[in-house]
């Protein structure tokens, strides 16, 4: 549980971006794999995976910023960070020395100005890029969604290859994506689960986002211990994710009856085990009316698919007439 997987020359490699890079590679093989056996052009699918990548990226981390309740703290980080609030002891909000300003790393902590008056930590310096830093995590998978299908369908518009059976296509491989993609998230330590003392549950190290969030709470005495046990969130995403591809790949694939089927199962398959795992989370994602930001995004997006799937049967009903 390391937000670094491995060093070179010095230079850290993050978790996070390995295993979702490793994802997109292994996604794209299976792709390009699955064109082939259909008899379509598998070039076509190289180029909207590497733009579905780009996109899915920005897209993501566009859904973070916006939606995940942190907009203001961005926006104030870069003009006044006095406004930004770390809910944090005065323990942790740790002074900024000119030795460690200057050094090109320092120690991981929260570098602040303790504000006695409202019992808050204030960050002790401005960062107008904190916004777009991807690599360090603050990814929304239904920002990318939207982004790299927006971007993926004018690329198959352009090219005359059949939008919907591209989908389905890239169904399963998504699924596989994000199955890597929440791996990396465990190493990373973001995305963790509520409190829970099971045989089956997880405990991160100092320092470490759960460990943050339970201090703030009063969980823990110290950010230098370990966090409580907690429900293995990113784990149970991950394997979900596995078994909808599997299902897709291996039942779903060989039973369609129309060009899009596949790719409304996965919609609704991953919208419906998301919401399920959203109620263990502990990390801040943005709420309304008891429902995270997630959770009303995969209602609509479960909504969608059906009303899709209505629609498309009736045109293949219609076309068999």
């Amino acid at each position: 549980m390391h937000g670094t997987l491995f060093r070179f020359f010095d230079v850290s490699a993050p978790a996070y971006f390995i295993l979702l890079i490793s994802g997109f590679a292994f996604a794209t093989a299976v792709a390009v794999a699955q064109t082939r056996r259909a008899g379509e052009n598998p070039d076509v699918i190289v180029d909207i995976a590497l733009a579905a990548l780009l996109m899915g990226v920005v897209g993501a981390r566009i859904f973070h910023v916006l939606f995940d309740g942190l907009f203001w703290d961005y926006v104030h980080l870069c003009t006044d960070p006095s406004l930004v609030d770390w809910k944090i002891s005065q323990a942790d909000c740790l002074p900024l020395t000119e030795e460690i300003a200057a050094s090109w790393s320092r120690p991981d902590g929260y570098y602040g100005v303790w504000d006695a008056a409202k019992g808050v930590c204030h960050p002790a310096e401005s960062d107008c890029f904190a916004w777009a830093a991807f690599w360090a995590g603050g990814l929304v998978y239904y920002g990318g969604l939207v982004f790299a299908s927006i971007t993926c369908i004018w690329l198959l518009k352009r090219d005359r290859f059949p939008v919907w059976k591209a989908c389905d296509l890239v169904a399963a491989p998504i699924a596989i994506g994000l199955g890597f993609g929440r791996m990396g998230c465990l190493l990373a330590g973001c995305c963790f689960g509520q409190p829970h003392d099971g045989p089956l549950s997880l405990v991160f190290p100092p320092g470490s986002s759960a460990v943050v969030a339970q201090r703030k709470l009063g969980l823990l005495a110290s950010r230098s211990m370990w966090s409580l046990p907690v429900y293995p969130t990113q784990a149970m995403e991950s394997l979900m994710s596995f078994a909808v591809a599997g299902l897709l790949l291996f039942y779903i694939s060989g039973r369609k009856r129309y060009d899009g089927q596949v790719f409304l199962w996965f919609i609704g398959l991953y919208a419906i085990g998301r919401f399920v795992i959203e109620f263990f989370r502990a990390d801040d994602r943005g709420a309304a009316a008891g429902f995270s930001t997630s959770q009303w995004i995969g209602v609509v997006l479960v909504a969608a698919a059906f009303g899709v799937h209505v629609v498309r049967s009736k045109q293949r009903v219609a076309q068999a007439g």
